[in-house]
């Protein structure tokens, strides 16, 4: 199983806790198709990144995508030629929720053949073209890519090599080599992506993702953050089950009434409490956790 289809998998179970709010996100996330086709960024314009979240919100709460204009948005943008990486990945990511149809057949070699010149010398992948090294975030956006085309990375045990040389110096991972502190983020996309490849992890990382615990809900995102916030929080919770870890009761408690601040009526999730911004981002970001605290 593809690691979108492991994200979408918990995320399905988010109307367990949703209850008659599901019907609320739907049509939050249905309002964030644009005309054009495209998922709505921040300022209402369409924009390839925002478009993954919304099909795949949709998907979760089994709402129908509108697959025509949605195909016919990907169509305007060929084979990715002037797409950075997050945005070549992220439409191989909309053809893949559209189950590939009407994608043309040498779209696939075309697009990624563009995101693997995004491939560092040190086996991994990252956007800035100014950065010598891969960073874990890079790392889960290629490998994503390449399995929504149902393809595999050349040379993975290189691309699980460079991931090695990103470990902080506490225990857990950053995007950048030698940190002396992780982030929550890099660590979670550490522990997804080599716990998807089957690689083991030490336990030890677990415990420093619980220690990003906030005493009032939600996870941090690097160690004394001033506030929580809900990438960091799914994150977390993502990675920690991947690894078997189970929250506390009161820790569970906390986040689910963390997650309760961050729901706006109009059925949408900000990211954070200082956030008057609601977007399909982080609306899915919320599925994904509450699918996660409704284990």
């Amino acid at each position: 199983m593809s690691l979108r289809l492991q994200l979408l998998q918990v995320a399905r179970l988010a109307p367990r806790l949703l209850g008659d709010s599901a019907d609320l996100v739907r049509d939050f996330l249905r309002g964030q198709i644009t005309a054009s086709g495209g998922g709505a960024d921040r300022d209402g314009r369409p924009d390839l990144y925002y478009t993954i979240f919304a099909l795949a919100g949709l998907q979760a709460l089994d709402a129908e995508i509108p697959a025509d204009p949605v195909r016919a948005y990907l169509e305007s943008f060929g084979d990715g030629e002037n797409l950075d990486f997050i945005h070549l990945s992220a439409l191989a990511r909309c053809w893949a929720a559209l189950d590939h149809k009407g994608m043309p057949s040498d779209l696939p070699e075309r697009l990624l053949n563009r995101i693997e010149a995004y491939r560092k010398a040190d086996g991994g992948y990252e956007g800035d073209t100014k950065l010598k090294y891969g960073t874990a975030y890079g790392a889960f956006v290629a490998l994503g890519a390449y399995e929504d085309l149902n393809r595999k990375p050349p040379e993975l045990l290189k691309l699980v090599q460079a991931l090695k040389r990103l470990e902080s110096k506490d225990g857990a991972w950053s995007n950048v080599p030698g940190a002396p502190l992780g982030a929550t983020n890099a660590t979670g996309g550490a522990v997804t992506l080599l716990n998807h490849l089957g690689f083991p992890i030490n336990q030890s990382v677990g415990d420093w993702l619980l220690q990003q615990a906030h005493p009032e809900g939600g996870f941090l995102a690097v160690p004394k953050a001033p506030m929580p916030d809900l990438l960091s929080t799914a994150t977390a919770l993502h990675a920690l089950a991947a690894m078997d870890r189970r929250l506390t009761s009161s820790v569970h408690e906390r986040c689910l009434d963390f997650i309760d601040t961050l729901w706006s009526a109009k059925g949408g999730f900000h990211g954070h409490w200082a956030d008057d911004h609601l977007d399909a981002e982080y609306t899915y970001y919320g599925l994904l956790a509450l699918g996660h605290l409704s284990l």
